[in-house]
């Protein structure tokens, strides 16, 4: 059975439609989840809404509809979204679903069996926009005197019986998990941020609510929902069939990544782990806190009006032209900037007019000149053996980088595989070697389409339908392999007397869109 590999993003919070940063976490976990599939391993890859609690309550009311009912509208958008940007996930989970029920309850009760619940009554300060409680020391004034959670959201005092979680108990096993597993926090500068927080010392947690019901029941406790986030956590595990530790998907746990955005990484990499280790459950292998997506170097405001629909940039640009963008612009990890321009200037450098091209005029050559036939051995020369080994590191380099989710690192090593394409065609120049040297032509025309090949199934994860289309007009089976140099499948392929139709562009042009223009 192949190695399994379970990737999850973060679910989202549905009391908004989806914005431009839900769509980036979702396209780069789809990126790393088909990698990773391409690479051999099981994936299990997990995205969703993430339901409950009082901002969800409060939304549903402001429009007049029952909770559930506006949670099912709302959820529907994250859905669309997803399937609108090829998202090849295995499992879309919501926290209303029954099986998700069982698992919160489960865990609570592994927790509380541990002794780490408590009920007692809780004072402080709580951001409903952020689904946290905050200490005094963590909060600022804003400009008229409220005051505000790190976030930069509201809070406002709250007193209420609630259960409380025993976190101050875990702070030396948390730190002693940083210590030990570098890699459980990433990028470097999440995991100090969250190693500072903790080693100030931990204060218990307050785990349930009474001021509304729109949550899971806490077993036992009559009147009481849980906190979002222990319910919100446990979806991870939802996915894969807890408190059933035998069932189909159980090798799936412990997972191998959770995907999030910078600004929950603390729910992820300091509650989480406490919860699991009450419950004596295995802890993930890896947490990476990406950065925020910024439109022309601002945040995304609905009061400022640059809020822009995922799915009218996909109408705008294309579903694997926005991808290429995201991954390809944005050092992962790290906070990004977009704008109409610079989608346009960047697809079109690299796509349209590098790697696009190439493959057009590469095949099209084949097509009307050869017959559609593929290109015989004819006469090599060195040059051409040093392509193929440049195509070889490129799409290794890209593959090491993805590996270590060094995403647009690994994009820039496959380009310049596409660079060394390009200067080899323009050096052996096949257009004139077609009356002056046919046999020298078949070489350099072999070369470039096994370059291709090598080329288009490893950015497949990257744009699925763009490149796919490339391997199509190469014939079904060059998908078959892994992106490695592999002659026998160029010398099977061409001895069946396959012909290559003239082909269609891959990745045609993008123009500015006239309102961006304008």
């Amino acid at each position: 059975m192949a190695d399994p590999f379970y990737i999850t993003t973060a679910i989202h919070y549905p009391n908004g439609k989806p914005h431009i940063g839900h769509a980036y976490e979702m396209i780069a976990a789809d990126a790393i989840a088909r990698f990773q599939r391409q690479a051999g391993r099981d994936v299990l890859f997990q995205t969703g809404t993430d339901e409950h609690g009082l901002k969800m309550a409060q939304a549903a009311r402001a429009r007049g509809l029952a909770t559930r009912d506006f949670a099912d509208e709302m959820s529907s958008h994250f859905h669309v979204m997803a399937d609108r940007l090829n998202i090849s996930y295995d499992r879309f989970i919501r926290t209303v679903d029954t099986d998700h029920y069982a698992a919160s309850q489960a865990i609570w009760q592994a927790m509380s069996d541990k002794g780490d619940l408590y009920l007692d009554r809780y004072e402080g300060w709580y951001s409903v926009r952020d689904e946290a409680f905050y200490d005094e020391a963590e909060l600022s004034a804003g400009e008229d005197g409220t005051k505000l959670s790190p976030q930069g959201t509201p809070v406002e005092w709250t007193a209420e019986e609630t259960w409380f979680f025993r976190l101050s108990k875990y702070q030396q096993p948390l730190l002693d998990l940083y210590a030990a597993n570098p890699d459980f926090i990433r990028p470097e500068s999440r995991r100090n941020e969250v190693m500072r927080f903790v080693e100030g010392g931990l204060s218990d947690l307050s785990v349930s609510r009474t001021s509304f019901d729109w949550g899971v029941p806490v077993p036992g406790s009559p009147g009481h929902v849980m906190y979002v986030w222990v319910d919100a956590l446990t979806n991870y595990l939802t996915g894969t069939g807890y408190p059933d530790r035998n069932g189909e998907r159980s090798r799936f746990w412990p997972a191998d990544l959770h995907l999030i955005g910078k600004d929950i990484v603390r729910f992820h990499t300091v509650y989480w782990p406490a919860f699991l280790m009450s419950a004596d459950i295995p802890l993930p292998r890896s947490v990476f806190g990406h950065g925020f997506l910024l439109h022309r170097g601002e945040k995304m405001s609905k009061s400022v009006g640059n809020v822009v629909d995922p799915g009218e940039l996909a109408d705008a640009f294309g579903v694997d032209a926005l991808r290429y963008f995201f991954l390809r612009e944005v050092s992962f990890g790290q906070d990004g900037s977009y704008s109409a321009e610079a989608i346009v200037t960047r697809v079109n450098a690299e796509l349209a007019n590098s790697f696009g091209n190439l493959a057009q005029r590469t095949l099209s050559f084949i097509a009307k000149n050869l017959d559609g036939a593929l290109p015989e051995a004819g006469r090599a020369e060195d040059m051409d053996g040093a392509l193929i080994e440049e195509v070889v590191v490129a799409c290794a380099g890209l593959r090491t980088a993805f590996d270590d989710l060094m995403l647009s690192q690994g994009i820039e090593a496959w380009m310049r595989g596409v660079y060394a394409c390009n200067q080899y065609i323009d050096t052996a120049a096949p257009w004139a070697l077609r009356k002056t040297d046919p046999e020298r032509m078949h070489a350099v025309l072999r070369t470039l389409v096994r370059a291709i090949r090598m080329l288009a199934i490893a950015i497949l994860p990257v744009v699925p339908v763009a490149a796919g289309k490339v391997l199509d007009q190469l014939g079904a089976e060059a998908r078959d392999h892994a992106a490695i140099d592999d002659d026998g499948w160029y010398d099977a392929h061409a001895a069946s007397g396959f012909r290559l139709a003239p082909p269609t562009p891959a990745f045609p042009r993008l123009e500015m869109p006239a309102e961006a223009a304008a």
